[in-house]
């Protein structure tokens, strides 16, 4: 889901995650003062990074993190952690593919941003004795599950950058994990300005389709196993939200403490709203677009809703980094005008 305007600019950055939590199993997260070293090698993640004033600290649901000095490998785990790293010029030695792109495990808008490919770890329940091996001084989980063995475990090895105060369940926005990383990594001033042009981007397409202002919208999947709708706090809805949506009421009154509400073939009249978005995970798109309860949605009649077929699109709209938002602002907006039409 994204756009393309010649006014905004586009650096080498980012997003993308092909749902490997699926439905099923989860629709049931003060720079300053001296130069860094840029004779870094490439295995180092923090090559070609300016340092930043240390010790820096960071505030987490586990409480303030301590990173006492610059951090020279790091190993990011969370949802999108690795790409938001490398917008901020860190290259992590190992890091977690939820999306199974393979290669560096990063998106299309991030190819060719390493030096030398990191080592790959697992997401749901990382590979500790791998993480270990790779002897990192930070480590960045702060789009995950909350989970406190997790984090406690991740701790043992080395400081743990874990989820913010109420973002469990991977409940955390593209700018509250820039914050906390370039924080951690002692660039809070070039994480601020990656949000500040970024929030710009999201202002002019906001200008620029008025139309979308107030109009109610269902952002969903469809998995081998059902049906489901994004709530509120997460990604894909902070999303529409600073584009002018409202998420979808009925959804809303189904919320929980997961990211998502399951949704079942005898109420999907429940995701009909102005405009609704869905994603396949793991199947055919046509197996929702075809679907006759699906086409008789009062939205779907209309011809209101969008079904995304391109991978690209649909997992940078999921990834919602620093690094993807860029990319799916210039490929969902104008899908989005051309479906309230």
């Amino acid at each position: 889901m994204s756009l393309s305007s010649p006014s905004r600019r586009r650096p080498r950055r980012l997003v993308a995650p092909a749902l490997v939590l699926s439905l099923a199993g989860a629709l049931t997260a003060c720079g300053g003062g001296s130069s860094a070293d840029d004779s870094a090698s490439s295995s180092d993640a923090s090559a070609k990074a300016s340092a930043g004033a240390f010790p820096a600290e960071v505030a987490t649901k586990f409480g303030t993190v301590t990173v006492d000095e610059q951090p020279k490998r790091v190993v990011a785990l969370g949802w999108g952690d690795a790409e938001t790293a490398l917008a901020l010029g860190v290259q992590p030695v190992g890091q977690s593919d939820w999306l199974a792109f393979g290669g560096d495990g990063v998106g299309p808008w991030a190819e060719g941003e390493y030096d030398k490919s990191p080592q790959k770890i697992g997401t749901l329940e990382p590979e500790y004795e791998k993480i270990a091996a790779l002897k990192p001084d930070l480590i960045l989980d702060t789009k995950s599950s909350g989970d406190r063995t997790r984090y406690d475990t991740l701790s043992k090895i080395a400081p743990t950058i874990g989820v913010p105060k109420g973002g469990e369940q991977y409940k955390i926005g593209w700018k509250k994990q820039t914050e906390m990383i370039s924080q951690a990594l002692g660039l809070a001033g070039k994480g601020e300005k990656l949000i500040a042009d970024t929030e710009a981007e999201f202002t002019a397409a906001a200008k620029e389709h008025p139309e979308f202002k107030g109009k109610t919208i269902t952002v969903g999947s469809r998995t081998s196993n059902g049906w489901g709708a994004y709530v509120r706090g997460t990604d894909r809805v902070g999303f529409v939200e600073q584009l002018g949506f409202e998420n979808n009421p009925k959804v809303e009154a189904e919320a929980g403490e997961g990211f998502s509400v399951t949704v079942s073939e005898e109420n999907l009249q429940m995701l009909d709203a102005d405009l609704v978005v869905m994603a396949p995970i793991g199947i055919d798109a046509a197996r929702i677009s075809g679907d006759a309860l699906y086409k008789s949605l009062p939205a779907v009649k209309a011809g209101h809703d969008i079904v995304f077929t391109d991978k690209n699109i649909s997992t940078a709209f999921a990834t919602n980094s620093v690094q993807s938002v860029g990319y799916a602002l210039d490929k969902v907006v104008p899908m989005f005008a051309d479906a309230l039409k």
